[in-house]
C-alpha cells in the first residue's frame, strides 16, 4: 500500500481538506480521492491528489 495526499482549497487559498490515505495503486487512489471529494461536496473546489512519487492524479482549479 502506498500513501497518497488529497488537498482541497477555497478560492482565497484557505485549505478545506488535507488528508493522506492508503491505496494499492494510482487508479485506486484516484477513485478513492474522487469519492472523498464527493462525500465532502468539494468536487467543484480547487483540489489535487498526488502519489508518493509526486504524480498528479486529480486536479481541478
Amino acid at each position: 500500500m502506498k500513501t497518497y495526499k488529497l488537498t482541497a482549497f477555497e478560492a482565497t487559498g484557505e485549505k478545506l481538506l488535507d488528508e493522506a490515505f492508503q491505496a494499492e495503486n494510482d487508479d485506486a487512489a484516484k477513485q478513492h480521492g474522487e469519492q472523498l471529494l464527493s462525500e465532502k461536496n468539494l468536487l467543484e473546489k480547487t483540489h489535487r491528489c498526488t502519489s508518493p512519487s509526486g504524480k498528479l492524479l486529480l486536479f481541478h482549479s
